[in-house]
């Protein structure tokens, strides 16, 4: 197993920048595809931003592309989510999630088994 912990989110005004992490522990990370997912009150989870176990490929939700951006660093095995040009409605908990390299799959919420405790982002207007 592995075990995620996020961290970096806040309050911050329509426009800022916050960068979100995620520090794995456990299992070797290089063995896992990490992803971004947000649950806003009372909406379900939903994907932001995805990536490859290698770090060869990124995927983001139309929502946030342009505007964030997931990167990796392994030898600390921490991802990180860069979010700029922050809008209110982003305002969510933000989740780290993990899935085996080999999984093949889309980038719902089920399909990931690993989650971090989750971390809040308000952008306000």
């Amino acid at each position: 197993q592995v075990q995620l912990v996020e961290s970096g989110g806040g309050l911050v005004q329509a426009g800022g920048s916050l960068r979100l992490s995620c520090v794995a522990s456990g299992r070797t990370f290089s063995n896992y595809d990490m992803g971004w997912f947000r649950q806003a009150p009372g909406k379900e989870r939903e994907f932001v931003a995805a990536m490859t176990w290698s770090g060869g490929s990124t995927y983001y939700a139309d929502s946030v592309k342009g505007r964030f951006t997931f990167a990796k660093a392994n030898a600390q095995n921490t991802v990180y989510l860069q979010m700029n040009s922050l809008k209110p409605e982003d305002t969510a908990v933000y989740y780290c999630a993990a899935r085996s390299r080999f999984y093949t799959g889309d980038y719902y919420p089920r399909e990931y088994p690993y989650w971090g405790q989750g971390t809040q982002v308000t952008v306000s207007s």
